[in-house]
């Protein structure tokens, strides 16, 4: 971050069978991480309930610390795996990671961190003998 050049963007990934027991902390920790670089995966597995997943997801609205901070930008995608029994694999990584592109984008963008072109990293690798 400091010297306006993406190194390291982080993806959690949460496998989950149970509902969230401190909302509001996970509320406000979600809040402080979407100014990181990182995104937040849930997968929820089981018949729990998991309708408090889906408010972290955002894709409700924006999303608030208890305090009424919003969140910078959406990090947290989460997809009951129930919804995914009988379907591919495919189809659930691409349930799973569908937000990431835009998630990372967003980071940069709103950082002012413009992307490397391909001739930039290929300059830059050190080949092996």
């Amino acid at each position: 971050m400091h010297t306006k050049e993406a190194t390291q963007y982080f993806i959690l990934l949460i496998l989950t069978d149970g509902v969230i027991t401190d909302m509001a902390d996970t509320r406000d920790a979600i809040v402080h991480a979407s100014h990181l670089p990182m995104s937040v995966i849930i997968v929820g597995v089981g018949n729990a309930d998991f309708s408090d997943m889906q408010m972290l997801d955002g894709d409700d609205g924006i999303l608030r610390s208890p305090k009424g901070e919003p969140v910078l930008r959406d990090i947290v995608q989460f997809v009951p795996f129930r919804n995914f029994k009988h379907a591919s694999p495919a189809a659930l990584a691409k349930s799973v990671l569908a937000e990431v592109p835009n998630q990372v984008v967003d980071y940069y963008n709103g950082k002012g961190i413009p992307p490397k072109c391909l001739s930039d990293y290929e300059s830059s690798r050190t080949l092996a003998p």
